[in-house]
Protein backbone atom coordinates (compact mmCIF):
# COMPACT_ATOMS: atom_id res chain seq x y z
CA UNK A 1 0.00 0.00 0.00
CA UNK A 2 1.24 3.68 -0.92
CA UNK A 3 2.03 6.08 2.01
CA UNK A 4 -1.37 8.79 2.80
CA UNK A 5 0.90 11.39 1.11
CA UNK A 6 1.53 9.66 -1.93
CA UNK A 7 -2.40 8.85 -2.36
CA UNK A 8 -3.98 11.75 -1.17
CA UNK A 9 -1.59 13.00 -4.59
CA UNK A 10 -2.71 10.04 -6.40
CA UNK A 11 -6.42 11.06 -5.08
CA UNK A 12 -5.97 14.62 -6.92
CA UNK A 13 -5.10 13.19 -9.86
CA UNK A 14 -7.40 10.38 -10.33
CA UNK A 15 -9.75 10.43 -7.99
CA UNK A 16 -12.84 11.14 -10.31
CA UNK A 17 -11.61 7.83 -12.12
CA UNK A 18 -13.22 6.48 -9.36
CA UNK A 19 -16.67 5.44 -8.65
CA UNK A 20 -18.39 8.54 -6.25
CA UNK A 21 -18.41 5.95 -3.33
CA UNK A 22 -14.91 4.96 -3.89
CA UNK A 23 -13.85 8.64 -3.77
CA UNK A 24 -15.93 9.35 -0.88
CA UNK A 25 -14.22 6.89 1.19
CA UNK A 26 -10.91 7.51 0.55
CA UNK A 27 -11.41 10.96 0.68
CA UNK A 28 -12.50 10.26 4.29
CA UNK A 29 -9.88 7.88 5.16
CA UNK A 30 -6.46 9.82 3.92
CA UNK A 31 -7.64 13.65 3.76
CA UNK A 32 -10.07 13.53 6.81
CA UNK A 33 -7.80 10.81 8.38
CA UNK A 34 -10.55 9.24 9.83
CA UNK A 35 -10.37 5.25 11.31
CA UNK A 36 -12.28 2.20 9.36
CA UNK A 37 -15.29 2.30 12.00
CA UNK A 38 -16.32 5.75 11.79
CA UNK A 39 -16.01 5.44 7.86
CA UNK A 40 -18.17 2.33 8.57
CA UNK A 41 -20.25 4.33 10.43
CA UNK A 42 -21.05 7.14 8.45
CA UNK A 43 -21.85 5.22 5.15
CA UNK A 44 -23.29 2.18 7.18
CA UNK A 45 -20.80 0.05 5.56
CA UNK A 46 -18.70 -3.08 7.51
CA UNK A 47 -15.13 -2.33 8.36
CA UNK A 48 -13.98 -5.05 6.57
CA UNK A 49 -15.96 -3.80 3.30
CA UNK A 50 -14.57 -0.19 4.10
CA UNK A 51 -10.74 -1.73 4.09
CA UNK A 52 -11.62 -3.81 1.11
CA UNK A 53 -12.33 -0.80 -0.76
CA UNK A 54 -9.61 1.21 0.47
CA UNK A 55 -7.03 -1.57 -0.64
CA UNK A 56 -8.84 -1.95 -3.54
CA UNK A 57 -8.49 1.93 -4.90
CA UNK A 58 -5.13 1.92 -3.71
CA UNK A 59 -3.87 -0.80 -6.05
CA UNK A 60 -6.22 1.01 -8.79
CA UNK A 61 -4.50 4.48 -7.92
CA UNK A 62 -1.37 2.65 -8.87
CA UNK A 63 -2.60 0.82 -11.80
CA UNK A 64 -3.66 4.52 -13.16
CA UNK A 65 0.19 6.17 -12.34
CA UNK A 66 1.42 3.15 -13.76
CA UNK A 67 -0.30 3.28 -16.69
CA UNK A 68 -1.02 7.07 -17.22
CA UNK A 69 2.01 8.72 -15.51
CA UNK A 70 0.60 11.95 -14.91
CA UNK A 71 1.69 12.56 -11.58
CA UNK A 72 5.45 11.47 -12.50
CA UNK A 73 5.54 13.88 -15.61
CA UNK A 74 4.26 16.80 -13.31
CA UNK A 75 6.91 15.91 -10.63
CA UNK A 76 9.51 15.94 -13.99
CA UNK A 77 8.21 18.97 -15.11
CA UNK A 78 8.49 20.90 -11.96
CA UNK A 79 12.31 19.44 -11.22
CA UNK A 80 12.99 21.07 -15.14
CA UNK A 81 11.60 24.11 -14.52
CA UNK A 82 13.70 24.20 -11.03
CA UNK A 83 16.68 23.46 -13.28
CA UNK A 84 16.12 26.22 -15.73
CA UNK A 85 15.31 28.46 -13.36
CA UNK A 86 18.72 27.95 -11.22
CA UNK A 87 20.48 28.01 -15.12
CA UNK A 88 19.00 31.34 -15.82
CA UNK A 89 20.29 32.66 -12.63
CA UNK A 90 23.37 32.00 -12.55
CA UNK A 91 23.57 33.29 -16.03
CA UNK A 92 22.17 36.55 -14.69
CA UNK A 93 25.09 36.94 -11.90
CA UNK A 94 27.86 36.65 -15.11
CA UNK A 95 26.07 39.07 -17.27
CA UNK A 96 27.12 42.77 -17.12
CA UNK A 97 24.29 44.10 -20.03
CA UNK A 98 21.49 45.25 -18.30
CA UNK A 99 19.20 44.61 -21.14
CA UNK A 100 20.15 41.11 -21.34
CA UNK A 101 20.01 41.11 -17.61
CA UNK A 102 16.35 42.45 -17.38
CA UNK A 103 15.37 39.63 -20.30
CA UNK A 104 16.67 37.14 -18.24
CA UNK A 105 14.81 38.42 -14.99
CA UNK A 106 11.45 38.82 -17.23
CA UNK A 107 11.67 35.09 -18.48
CA UNK A 108 12.63 34.01 -15.08
CA UNK A 109 9.41 35.60 -13.86
CA UNK A 110 7.38 34.39 -16.60
CA UNK A 111 8.56 30.72 -16.11
CA UNK A 112 7.93 30.95 -12.15
CA UNK A 113 4.41 32.87 -13.39
CA UNK A 114 3.01 30.36 -16.43
CA UNK A 115 4.06 26.87 -14.17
Amino acid sequence: MNDRFTISLLLDYYGPLLTDKQNDIMDLYINNDLSLKEISEITKTSRQAIYDIIKRCDKQLGIYEEKLAYMEKDQKRDSDIKVLISKIDTIKESVKDDDIYNSLKELNEYIVRTF
